[in-house]
């Protein structure tokens, strides 16, 4: 069980997520991210298991390729990160802080045995850390 007073992932995570199925086509995953305004999101099965996550990093490369030579509309699929990069409820922020001070995602989402409970964002982190000094 994790305590309220603790400074976990769980204490600060969003819980509402958005996420995208791996069959949609890139241009989908664009469109999305720029509405939500997030730099990505999960990417699910037909059983809305998390198989890998899409940034606008990803989106970016392929827009790049299709334009210059001249690739067939991939799926989501095709461009995602895999396998993705998650963090569980109960991980310590100040543990993540320092794995995303690096070149690391800015988002991860949060998945406790094999469900998806929401996301945490970097400036999550940061509010988390300056709520606490």
């Amino acid at each position: 069980m994790i305590k309220t007073d603790e400074k976990t992932v769980a204490n600060y995570m969003v819980h509402s997520t958005t996420t995208i199925h791996c069959d949609a086509a890139v241009s989908e995953a664009v469109r999305l991210l720029l509405k939500i305004g997030l730099p990505g999101c999960a990417v699910v099965d037909d059983t809305r298991k998390v198989i890998g996550f899409v940034s606008e990093q990803d989106c970016l490369r392929y827009m790049l390729e299709s334009r210059y030579h001249r690739s067939e509309t991939k799926q989501v699929k095709d461009v995602m990160s895999s396998p993705v990069l998650s963090v569980e409820p109960g991980m310590d922020i100040v543990e993540l802080a320092q794995m995303m001070s690096g070149p690391k995602p800015k988002i991860y989402p949060v998945i406790e045995r094999g469900k998806l409970l929401g996301e945490i964002r970097r400036n999550d982190i940061l509010r988390a850390l300056f709520e606490s000094r």
